[in-house]
């Protein structure tokens, strides 16, 4: 018998392949995803191994395991407070039970609730109630610029952090961006500046790496909080960028229901920094989560200048705070998208930039259509990404099928993450509409449960199609070059 050389690299090639395809499959992720990496590493052998380490499951694990120790620390100490507050609030309805048990904290009551659809109104009350801070400031972020909008962020947290508040930034260190004269006034200030999950010197590949921290958050005093699509950045600015800034929209609240802001914070500090900040102690824990407003009155709406006046009398908005991140088995935000989409009866109106759907997101928006269900979605022409708009396209022609309309925004970009059902409720967070948000970074969202701001975001949709193109044709009938193009970014979705 003849020694064949090319037999043997046959035989390991078909062990390599069964060997890397069982370990792959132990991982027990979808059967999209887990064939999307079977077949990367099976065709390249050594570039898809190296990516799979890079940001695959594997490398998530220790990390994942520290973060659930975070977030357990962090549940030890709400426990007895969460039961308390459970009985409070009557949780009527499906949905609210639903986020109830997927959440962290339990629906709250919130006041002064103000919706933003553009980012100087936005900046100018985060600034205004970072200036009136007496005992700390919580902010966490996935892009922080050292540009005009970011240093002016930054002076108002120096100022407080001299008058003696506790002030404490939190960047993901894939989307920060500060230059070291800043970080140096900062932190000589008495600000505590941290990264997120290191690596920081991989930015350029900001879109491959798991496990960020995609959430905007600012915590004040525990009473007021803010949250939504918009980063720290002159992006959003039309002082900076003009008619080029971008359409975004974010959320303040004030009360209970900023506590949890305030937890989903914690846990990534704990993750961070191993620092619960006191929280086992009693009177510290009550000045991080207080239930009285603690010298904080609520401004007319003439102070506040802004389009939302505080709640009127008998005007009781419930609130709640959810998160999910990789770390979690249940992926919160999704479930909870899932459940609200398969709610809907007369009414589902969805914006969001990057739209690349799971498989469940998508029947559940096409079933919402085939029911009659007066479905719309709100995309970009564009977004900073050739792939996920080439992806994208890919689910058009199902949805426009079953009935569903597609709305094309025209420049800005549109980087707004809301979600109206019925009269319901509505979404306003950090999350979009694929796969990266929901199981591969840490986002938050705040659902409204009925109430007026429900019918603002409505209104402001509306205002939004005005500035948009309703897409009439079918993606089938785009040129081939096109449709190869956006098939081969659809492989790529569980990544996107």
């Amino acid at each position: 018998m003849t020694f064949s050389w090319g037999l043997v690299f046959e035989v390991a090639q078909i062990a390599w392949i069964v060997g890397i395809s069982a370990f792959i499959m132990l991982e027990r992720r979808s059967p999209t995803a887990t064939m999307a990496w079977i077949t990367l590493v099976a065709a390249l052998p050594l570039v898809g191994v190296v990516v799979y380490l890079l940001v695959g499951p594997r490398r998530l694990q220790r990390k994942k395991l520290r973060l659930s120790l975070a977030r357990e620390r962090v549940a030890r100490l709400l426990r007895e407070w969460k039961e308390a507050r459970a009985n409070l609030l009557s949780l009527r309805g499906q949905l609210m039970r639903a986020g109830a048990q997927l959440g962290r904290l339990p629906p709250e009551e919130a006041a002064d609730v103000r919706l933003y659809f553009d980012g100087d109104t936005c900046y100018d009350d985060l600034v205004s109630a970072i200036g009136r801070a007496r005992h700390h400031v919580h902010l966490e972020y996935y892009i922080f610029r050292d540009d005009a909008t970011g240093r002016r962020i930054m002076d108002a947290l120096i100022e407080r952090a001299r008058a003696g508040v506790e002030v404490r930034l939190l960047v993901d260190a894939v989307g920060e961006h500060l230059g070291r004269a800043s970080l140096h006034a900062m932190r000589e200030a008495g600000v505590e500046v941290r990264f997120f999950n290191g690596v920081r010197s991989f930015r350029v590949w900001r879109r491959l790496l798991n496990f960020r921290t995609h959430r905007k958050i600012v915590v004040v005093d525990g009473w007021v909080g803010f949250t939504g699509g918009m980063n720290i950045t002159d992006d959003h600015s039309a002082r900076a960028h003009g008619p080029k800034a971008w359409r975004d929209t974010h959320v303040r609240m004030a009360g209970p229901a900023v506590h949890g802001l305030q937890a989903t914070f914690l846990e990534n500090w704990v993750f961070t920094t191993g620092n619960d900040l006191g929280c086992g102690d009693r009177e510290r824990f009550a000045s991080l989560f207080p239930v009285t407003p603690a010298g904080w009155e609520l401004p007319d709406a003439a102070q506040l200048g802004g389009e939302s006046p505080p709640l009127l009398e008998g005007q009781r908005q419930i609130a709640q705070i959810l998160a999910s991140g990789p770390d979690d088995d249940v992926y919160a935000i999704e479930a909870f998208y899932f459940a609200a989409i398969t709610s809907a009866h007369q009414r589902l109106w969805l914006t969001t930039p990057y739209f690349v759907p799971g498989e469940a997101i998508l029947a559940a928006i096409a079933s919402a259509a085939h029911r009659g269900v007066d479905v719309r979605l709100l995309l970009p022409r564009r977004t900073d990404s050739l792939w996920v708009d080439a992806a994208s396209r890919t689910y058009h022609d199902e949805l426009l099928t079953a009935g569903a309309q597609i709305h094309v925004y025209e420049p800005p970009m549109l980087h707004a993450k809301t979600a109206i059902i019925d009269d319901a409720l509505a979404i306003v967070g950090t999350a979009n509409l694929d796969n990266r948000s929901f199981r591969l970074n840490f986002e938050v969202v705040a659902v409204l449960y009925e109430g007026p701001r429900v019918a603002d975001l409505a209104r402001a949709f509306e205002t939004d199609l005005k500035h948009a193109e309703r897409q009439q044709r079918r993606e089938a009938s785009a040129p081939f070059g096109r449709r190869l193009l956006d098939s081969a970014a659809r492989l790529l979705a569980p990544q996107l």
